[in-house]
């Protein structure tokens, strides 16, 4: 029984130890990791609508709904909503570029775990070029990838889904830079 409760309290005090290492770590990486994340969402930001200079969110709640993207000339140029769909093995997140017509100028993967080799091809030139020109309503002739439908199905009806959650706000957007 002695030698139970001893290595009980050994146990005890391993896990303690190790989850006070990890805690420290954890809070000392944490801003980094999300200063790192925002970085490489504001590159994204311009891959997805290049001929923007500025770009400014429109939060409600404190999360972001949609990017407001601006000209040099300070202009209204378009928008960029970001998107997330259930995948195969993961959360997929996109981000959208949309012009003033509410027209697809590209799109970009942001973060997915999905099957090396093929649930990954969603981020290939080869299937991220079919959205461009199109209208969020005409997302049906865009073409999955062979093996990996639902990856890609997850993108399309994601970027289906929260432009015409938005459509709204943004023909409101346009409107009122108009």
């Amino acid at each position: 029984m002695k030698e139970i409760t001893r290595y009980g309290l050994t146990l005890a005090v391993i896990c303690l130890l190790a989850s006070t290492v990890l805690a420290l770590v954890n809070g000392f990486t944490a801003p980094q990791i999300k200063l790192q994340k925002e970085k490489e969402e504001q590159a994204a930001l311009k891959e997805v609508m290049p001929q923007a200079a500025a770009f400014k969110a429109k939060t409600q709640d404190g999360k972001v709904l949609y990017y407001k993207a601006y000209d040099h000339a300070d202009k209204l140029a378009g928008f960029i909503v970001k998107c997330e769909g259930k995948g195969y093995s993961s959360a997929i997140e996109s981000l959208a570029g949309l012009d003033l017509k509410l027209n697809i100028t590209d799109v970009k993967i942001l973060a997915q775990n999905e099957t090396p080799g093929l649930g990954t091809r969603i981020t290939g030139r080869e299937f991220l070029a079919q959205f461009k020109g199109k209208s969020p309503a005409g997302l049906g002739g865009v073409d999955a990838i062979t093996g990996s439908t639902i990856s890609s199905r997850a993108v399309i009806d994601s970027i289906k889904k929260r432009t015409s959650e938005l459509e709204g706000q943004l023909s409101q957007e346009i409107e009122n830079a108009g």
